[in-house]
């Protein structure tokens, strides 16, 4: 990669990370996007659309997700030159576009749900410290909606106050407010008197928190446990019942949104598809016209 596009690669990076506060993870892979597409179309400053043309065919082998990230990533770059007045014209046209499915989120129903969490709780009755553990984690995971990397790195403080909510700085370090039910502050309040003395997280691992890939693992035992296939059920499934069950019984979308930290509400809206004919009978029953006397008009003519 040239100096040239390496300190425009830069200046784009450092814009994103102070106007938008991108995360660390997010701007890597910013420039790793941009980097690959610099070895194919060499100085990306002055590319042209001939130049991006040969994207297509350069990475006709990535996966569709794949190719529609870096072209994201490309075209953000290219909007980026021409609002700071490094270039005239914005390329970005020529640019690969693959039509991509958004695949649909991996469901528990109610009942494989309830299943874990008895399972969960009789095995925690037993006051074993790390099943008192486990119960608390399913409960946050289930009741909150809660990340992997925010569950796991919850400070040993976190709930030791009596609001009924956490404030968390989620993905791309925004504020959320998340909500904390009695059963999962109870269940939390019971691990905590096993909590080892001076502990610096909620959860602790060796000489840091647990990791994601240990709660991912512990997730799929409580799964095998309750008898339901373990490689059905990870943190982010848990994460997807949350929402799916919430909305399937009538939560609003927008408030649905804020609970899970979405900055763009096209992310929340593939839950729509979990339960249409919920969607479908809550309209009919909270609409005004299935409730006032048009409805009675209606049925009466």
């Amino acid at each position: 990669m040239s100096p040239d596009t390496r300190a425009l690669i830069d200046r784009f990076a450092d814009a994103l990370a102070a106007e938008r506060g991108a995360a660390r993870n997010t701007l890597l892979a910013y420039r790793s996007d941009l980097a690959a597409a610099a070895d194919v179309v060499g100085e990306l400053g002055r590319a042209g659309t001939a130049e991006l043309g040969r994207l297509a065919g350069a990475w006709e082998e990535l996966s569709p997700a794949t190719l529609a990230r870096r072209s994201a990533a490309l075209r953000r770059f290219y909007g980026f030159l021409v609002d700071e007045g490094l270039r005239a014209d914005d390329p970005s046209a020529a640019l690969p576009r693959p039509r991509t499915v958004r695949p649909l989120p991996r469901v528990l129903d109610a009942g494989e749900v309830d299943a874990m969490f008895r399972e969960a709780e009789d095995r925690a009755a037993s006051g074993e410290p790390l099943r008192l553990r486990n119960l608390a984690l399913l409960e946050l995971l289930y009741g909150s909606g809660l990340r992997a990397t925010e569950l796991v790195s919850l400070p040993a403080r976190a709930l030791a106050r009596p609001e009924p909510f956490l404030i968390l700085a989620g993905k791309g370090g925004k504020e959320r407010l998340v909500p904390i039910s009695d059963r999962a502050r109870a269940a939390v309040a019971k691990w905590r008197e096993a909590l080892p003395k001076g502990a610096a997280w909620l959860f602790p691992g060796g000489t840091k928190h647990i990791s994601r890939v240990r709660l991912f693992q512990l997730v799929r035992a409580m799964a095998a446990e309750a008898g339901i296939a373990p490689e059905r059920v990870s943190p982010h499934v848990l994460r997807h019942a949350f929402a799916t069950h919430l909305l399937g019984n009538g939560a609003d979308l927008r408030v649905l949104q804020a609970l899970l930290g979405h900055a763009d509400i096209a992310t929340t809206q593939i839950y729509t598809h979990v339960d249409a004919g919920r969607l479908v009978e809550l309209v009919n029953r909270v609409h005004p016209l299935a409730r006032g006397p048009l409805a009675k008009g209606r049925s009466s003519a």
